[in-house]
């Protein structure tokens, strides 16, 4: 006669097993759980219960995500190809320098008649320079 809890164990482990794969493939809880036939609540218990799971499932996760981003990055470069606008300016913008999008932030500072300390001043003027807001200042 076969041991039940041996026999629970055995399906657990296989079902475990396979939503790996399927997170490998597909970067979705709720999807690997649907085609492995468990439950989202089973899945975070077990993840819970178990840190070996839960670093296999980070890391098909990762692996999963990744495989997504090489598929969507061929897709973007089969669109430059084929003279996709948008997909060429997507590129642009995102890959190369003159073409990034820009901040330019201008303001007015006004105080009520107080002056700054000279080491106030001297903390602002550093500050500024780091910051690449002005020409850095030789004191």
């Amino acid at each position: 006669m076969k041991d039940p809890q041996k026999t629970i164990t055995t399906r657990q482990n296989s079902q475990k097993a396979l939503l790996i794969e399927q997170l490998n493939k597909a970067p979705i809880v709720q999807v690997a759980c649907e085609k492995v036939g468990v439950g989202r609540s089973t899945y975070y218990r077990w993840r819970k219960a178990s840190k070996k799971f839960r670093n296999a499932t980070d890391k098909a996760l990762l692996n999963g995500k990744l495989l997504i981003n090489d598929m969507a990055e061929s897709q973007l470069i089969s669109g430059i190809r084929e003279q996709n606008m948008t997909a060429i300016i997507f590129w642009l913008k995102h890959h190369h320098a003159d073409y990034t999008t820009r901040v330019e932030l201008s303001g007015e500072v006004k105080t009520a008649g107080e002056k700054l300390t000279p080491e106030q001043e001297k903390v602002i003027r550093q500050a500024l320079s780091l910051a690449a807001l002005t020409q850095p200042t030789n004191e």
